[in-house]
């Protein structure tokens, strides 16, 4: 359990901050971009909550996404050495759980007949929001899994991966599953 009885310490001052081993990296440091930019993404998703109120399966979704991401960010945090103790990581059964909600809410989407703006629902548009961030955060990660001695685990890149499907899919969702949904028209401004 976490106890937090002390926000400032003053340990950051010098543009350091430390990892789940104690380890102090620069704040600009690619691990501290990749919990950073996955956190971003957790606060993002609790905006689209507060859009949520006529949608209570969503948001009980979300609200296990919110807690995943934690999870994720613990995960990072504490890079995985072979003979150390194994701390809290990411999990198959937790992106599993998000294919099945994905394709919970996709059976009841009308289908695409083209690419996908931004908007609609205020909902649909933080949810759009959130899968751009949730795609940098996986950037973020995979760059960081090529570096020597950084190891990032495939289920969190996977989790990652699904999740910016499932806020896509959500995005539709609460877009009347789809017939709110603002289309691309190409090359619909261009004048000849």
């Amino acid at each position: 359990m976490v106890v937090l009885n002390r926000i400032y310490t003053r340990t950051g001052d010098d543009g350091t901050t430390a990892l789940g081993t104690g380890e102090r990296r620069p704040k600009y440091d690619l691990r501290i971009g990749a919990y950073g930019t996955v956190d971003e993404t957790n606060a993002a998703i609790g905006i689209v909550r507060l859009h949520l109120a006529d949608a209570r399966q969503l948001d009980a979704m979300l609200g296990l996404i919110q807690n995943d991401l934690f999870d994720l960010g613990a995960d990072l945090a504490v890079p995985q050495r072979d003979g150390k103790a194994e701390r809290l990581r990411i999990l198959a059964s937790q992106v599993e759980r998000l294919e099945r909600d994905i394709d919970t809410l996709n059976a009841r989407l009308a289908p695409l007949t083209s690419f996908v703006l931004p908007g609609g629902t205020p909902a649909a548009a933080h949810l759009h929001l959130a899968r751009t961030i949730c795609r940098r955060a996986e950037r973020v990660m995979v760059e960081l899994a090529t570096q020597p001695d950084e190891p990032v685990s495939d289920a969190a890149i996977q989790y990652m991966n699904r999740l910016s499907d499932f806020l896509f899919v959500a995005s539709r969702s609460v877009n009347n599953n789809g017939a709110g949904d603002v289309l691309w028209v190409p090359g619909q401004n261009r004048q000849v």
